[in-house]
């Protein structure tokens, strides 16, 4: 085998130069993450000191929020600049932009995805009405995280009687992206995957601005041995490929051919939840599914939705869907989500992130930070730190039904689950239905305009969205309405006719 493209680590991070745009591929959990070749440019910097001033764009979150993903990124002078969509998976980089020494944008994640392939394309941006009355609208926030962030990054027009976001292209210099095999011509396959996520986008990017691409793979193979439409991200492209033996699908799983889509079989379940309050409210919000549905999960308690549908061997019932290009199979949860066992497609993030947009999803199955009255969420900004929306943001503006999912209260708050109903031992210490919420992430006047269904389920209380506010429908039985729901708010609820109680059945052990 020819040396062709293939590189040390630390020959090919050679070649990111000070002050360049780095576009950064993986999920958290080590999805996808070229973890061998963000290893070397973080050495690179501890011991020589560059690169230096660099700009990172990622889309999704990325790292073990200890070490790995993005923390190897996160050295005072070695970034300038983050535009991420989703923070939470580095708390390293979470507390420099917190301390103001790097420049923080958060970012729609399907936007930043598509944004690559605007670039790519040579065009100027991306038109999207993603993002239209939330913290990435200029006239909120413009997606600026801290005082360092000034420069606009994204405007609004209109266009054909409608008003757009427009999220302006900029060059990518280099792009770290991940695949599983590598053959001597730089073709790159993902065959062994969990899956595509924005891998092509990226390096399309990065080479039509004239920049390099360097892909992570696990094997290197003999040129001309790899079927063609196993190649996802052609040599022609490539400019150095770091093969890593020891490449793991994940932190926590070595590789499962089930995850790759390469095999189907059995799957062994994980044990039944506890009846405890996030599974109620889990159980409360499969109540909204219907019959064939196109649907999606986000991280937490909307995944115990996954988990119920999996458990009572309803996946057929149903079509599911992550964010990341996935459908079908068997959803992974807690770090482990963005993975699915024997799914029955994978299909390129951006592309899913198109079908979300144009409204593909009849359901989304989403958690909630803050609450307020107008039916504005907060998920992006928590406890004053930088979190981002991930995928949220394009998947919850544009499913055509959203159920938020979500204690009534947190920190400290205790309850317990009892065939005779709820009993709130101890309320939190913080409020999650607030008046007006720190960041909107979620815009309920949005929502109505576009005719969206939006349904609230906390283990107390189930709201909904209309045009005159939010209005409480159910109450959980054992819970006193007045003492433990509306004064428990800091806002008052529509009730224009009595609650129901929430079906006794929920909370059957």
């Amino acid at each position: 085998m020819s040396q062709g493209k293939f590189r040390t680590a630390d020959e090919a991070v050679a070649l990111i130069g000070d002050g360049a745009t780095v576009a950064l591929i993986g999920g958290g959990g080590g999805l996808m993450e070229p973890t061998h070749t963000f290893r070397a440019v973080s050495r690179r910097f501890l011991e020589t000191g560059s690169p230096r001033g660099l700009t990172v764009v990622h889309a999704l979150g990325i790292g073990d929020k200890k070490t790995e993903g993005l923390n190897h990124f996160a050295h005072e002078g070695m970034v300038k600049r983050v535009i991420g969509g989703h923070w939470v998976w580095s708390p390293r980089m979470q507390r420099l932009a917190a301390e103001e020494r790097i420049e923080a944008y958060v970012l729609p994640s399907g936007c930043v995805m598509q944004l690559y392939r605007e670039i790519g394309g040579g065009r100027p941006g991306l038109l999207s009405h993603v993002g239209l009355g939330t913290f990435v609208d200029p006239r909120h926030q413009g997606g600026k995280m801290n005082a360092s962030a000034t420069e606009d990054l994204v405007e609004v027009v209109r266009l054909g009687g409608r008003e757009q976001l427009f999220y302006k292209s900029f060059p990518i210099d280099v792009a770290i992206i991940r695949g599983s095999f590598a053959d001597a011509d730089g073709n790159i396959s993902l065959d062994q995957e969990a899956a595509n996520i924005d891998v092509y986008a990226a390096a399309l990017a990065a080479h039509n601005s004239g920049g390099l691409v360097i892909a992570q793979v696990r094997t290197a193979v003999d040129a001309g041995s790899l079927p063609a439409r196993s190649v996802r991200v052609p040599g022609a492209i490539v400019d150095a490929v770091v093969v890593d033996p020891e490449q793991r699908m994940g932190y926590d799983l070595p590789y499962d051919p089930l995850v790759s889509g390469e095999r189907h079989g059995p799957i062994t379940l994980d044990p039944p939840e506890p009846l405890d309050v996030r599974t109620l409210i889990a159980r409360r919000a499969y109540r909204e599914l219907r019959e064939g549905a196109i649907i999606n999960f986000g991280v937490g308690i909307g995944e115990g939705v996954a988990k119920m549908i999996a458990d009572r061997g309803e996946t057929g019932r149903y079509h599911q869907t992550i964010e990341h290009g996935t459908y079908g199979g068997y959803l992974m949860t807690g770090t482990m989500f963005g993975y699915a066992r024997s799914p029955s497609a994978m299909i390129d993030g951006p592309s899913q992130f198109d079908f979300y947009a144009g409204g593909g999803l009849d359901i989304a199955f989403l958690g909630f930070g803050e609450l307020d009255e107008n039916g504005d969420v907060n998920v992006s900004r928590l406890g004053g730190l930088t979190v981002g929306p991930g995928g949220f943001m394009d998947i919850a503006q544009n499913a055509r039904k959203v159920v938020f999912c979500g204690t009534f209260d947190t920190k400290g708050a205790r309850a317990s689950v009892t065939p005779g109903g709820l009993r709130i031992e101890r309320a939190g210490d913080v409020r999650k239905l607030v008046r007006r919420v720190d960041q909107i992430t979620y815009s309920g006047s949005q929502a109505l305009a576009r005719g969206h269904e939006a349904v609230f389920v906390t283990e107390r209380a189930v709201f909904e969205l209309s045009r005159d506010g939010l209005v409480l429908t159910e109450v959980a039985p054992g819970v006193d309405m007045r003492a433990d729901v509306l004064d428990a708010m800091d806002f008052k609820p529509l009730i224009p006719r009595a609650p129901r109680v929430m079906d006794a059945a929920l909370f059957a052990a």
